[in-house]
């Protein structure tokens, strides 16, 4: 709960006015049957109108302050819930942006949204009930037990005996509900997870005509929910029907046996009215707390979810950065004797013994074979994971030593997969520079060989791209990252493949703008294509996460073997294509 105090404190008066406003409805329900009681015993007895009048009056004030601390406890309890909830929503939210890839590794993205949203919701909802019944439930049931108990100490024996079994019901419940409602959870988990999946991809889905198989997976996921839901279900629906039976077994008995008291002239017929709504109000109350019970342990499956993600250790941090205000002044970027792995703690190397030194303004190509380790090796330059040996530097520092929010600022990538975000063309490019004039969003998309085509829209810069980038093509979406990434006047400049959608002529022109618009920054290109990269300054050749080649272009093709695969491998294609 020492976690937690956090999103109670600034909300604190809430907290506590809620559940004291419902006490209001406690001595109200409490109240109400002895005047019932007393009217019907003195009232209706006697042929008492006056009497009827008065008592009955006072009842309506009752009802009325019942009703108005009703609506403020109602209206705290939501402010306190909701509250709460999105202090926590928005916390845990930082946190994942603080994640690093592998912290993201960790969990699927459907399991985050889960997280996010239904996990805390359920945890809202718990808090909202738990305050309305805080003390109404526990004091229905005190209260009402002493007021029976006043009114006639043989009848609350009944209770002694439905109570403890009622009680030992709803342990059993609860018991079985905790895992169920854990299951059910990770169920909705996999469904976010392959709803996701299946509208992020919807196009490749239509090209391959795979529709009935993706309706068919989704099915199967959906009914594996539904399942899960059924059995955690199951507990909840059953707890109602065993707390009427057990409320409607000891109305009977209570009425069986007031009655006869009645008869022998023991116990006036007010009493026994009273007596009988008081039974109810107790079982009421343990009913209630059988809700809150089975609401808290669906809450606590969630909260142990979102505990998960409140507790994973960030393994990317400044803690130990040694210079922290060190800035990224020219670029150069040095690898001395670097590996790394994915699966920590196993013998599989990603990278083996990587060492290359990159001068400030330098353009180096990276090529190799699929998983060869070159998205790896670059990913290694800004932190998005660390070296597991061997240092990687810039500017003759290791990158460990700065704090990670300079040395990302001055590093841009244009990722494999080309991600833009719902909202306008002019929005998007200014994640590279939110301050860019339209001046500088022109220069850097004429750059990036983007201008042409952006202002062939109507709306040219204002254009919406929808969801992901959703109106442009490939090679377009390609450019616009392209062009963000120049925005940010980097010193480091990563593309990984980020031209294989575009055409030969123009990738040129984008390598030519380089030379100009680039001058000083250093520069990765990891390309399939050697005419990529084959006028970089030099170019280093992977293999299995080892370096077999590395110089100009001319130079691998004098002494590496593997380059030299490549560039006739790639030559012939393009002989076949165009005989």
């Amino acid at each position: 709960m020492k976690r937690y105090w956090r999103y109670i404190k600034p909300y604190l008066s809430a907290f506590i006015l809620a559940p004291l406003l419902m006490l209001t409805e406690v001595f109200g329900e409490i109240l109400l049957p002895k005047l019932t009681s007393m009217i019907i015993n003195n009232g209706v007895a006697d042929r008492d109108v006056g009497y009827i009048m008065r008592v009955g009056g006072v009842m309506i004030f009752i009802a009325v302050i019942m009703a108005a601390g009703g609506i403020g406890g109602s209206y705290f309890s939501s402010k306190a819930s909701i509250c709460f909830s999105t202090d926590l929503r928005k916390d845990i939210f930082h946190k994942v942006q603080q994640f690093s890839f592998k912290n993201i590794d960790d969990f699927s993205t459907g399991s985050l949204v889960t997280r996010l949203t239904n996990d805390i919701q359920q945890i809202q909802n718990v808090i909202m009930l738990s305050l309305r019944l805080m003390f109404r439930a526990p004091g229905m049931l005190v209260g009402g037990l002493i007021m029976a108990y006043l009114m006639n100490r043989q009848l609350v024996l009944i209770l002694l005996v439905v109570i403890p079994l009622l009680l030992l019901a709803i342990f059993v419940i609860l018991k079985a509900a905790f895992p169920r409602f854990e299951a059910m959870q990770k169920k909705i988990d996999r469904l976010n997870s392959g709803v996701q999946e299946a509208l992020t991809n919807v196009r490749v889905i239509k090209s391959f005509v795979r529709e009935d198989y993706e309706a068919e997976k989704f099915k199967k996921t959906n009914r594996e929910l539904k399942e899960g839901s059924l059995e955690a279900m199951k507990i909840v629906i059953a707890t109602m029907p065993v707390m009427m039976l057990a409320m409607n077994i000891t109305t009977i008995a209570v009425v069986w046996y007031g009655g006869n008291l009645i008869i022998a002239g023991k116990m006036p017929v007010g009493d026994l009215t009273a007596f009988t709504i008081y039974i109810i109000q107790i079982l009421m109350s343990l009913m209630l707390l059988s809700m809150v019970f089975l609401q808290a342990s669906r809450a606590m499956a969630s909260l142990k979810r979102v505990n998960e993600i409140l507790d994973t250790e960030i393994d990317l941090t400044d803690d130990h950065s040694a210079n922290k205000s060190a800035m990224v002044t020219k670029g150069k970027v040095e690898f001395r004797d670097v590996s790394f792995q994915y699966a920590k703690g196993t013998e599989e190397m990603v990278l083996k013994k990587i060492n290359f030194t990159a001068e400030q303004g330098e353009t180096i190509g990276i090529i190799g074979s699929t998983g060869s380790g070159k998205t790896s090796l670059v990913q290694l330059i800004p932190r998005l994971y660390d070296a597991d040996q061997g240092q990687v530097l810039v500017d003759g520092i290791d990158v460990k030593d700065y704090s990670i929010k300079n040395l990302r600022e001055s590093v841009a990538m244009v990722l494999q997969q080309n991600v833009l975000f719902s909202g306008t063309i002019a929005e998007n490019l200014r994640w590279g520079d939110e301050n860019a004039t339209m001046e500088d969003l022109i220069a850097m998309a004429e750059s990036a060989q983007a201008h042409g085509f952006v202002s062939s829209f109507t709306d040219g810069y204002d254009t919406d791209l929808g969801h992901g980038g959703s109106n442009v093509s490939g090679g377009q979406k390609q450019r616009l990252c392209i062009a963000r990434a120049l925005l940010k006047r980097p010193k480091i400049l990563i593309l990984d493949d980020s031209t294989s959608a575009v055409d030969t002529a123009t990738e040129t022109k984008i390598r030519e703008c380089f030379q100009t618009t680039l001058k000083d920054t250093t520069k990765f290109i990891i390309a399939q294509r050697i005419s990529s990269v084959e006028n970089a300054d030099k170019i280093i050749v992977l293999d299995e996460g080892e370096i077999v080649g590395m110089g100009s272009h001319e130079e691998l093709m004098q002494s590496c073997e593997a380059y030299q695969e490549i560039y006739y491998s790639q030559r012939d294609r393009k002989e076949e294509v165009g005989a």
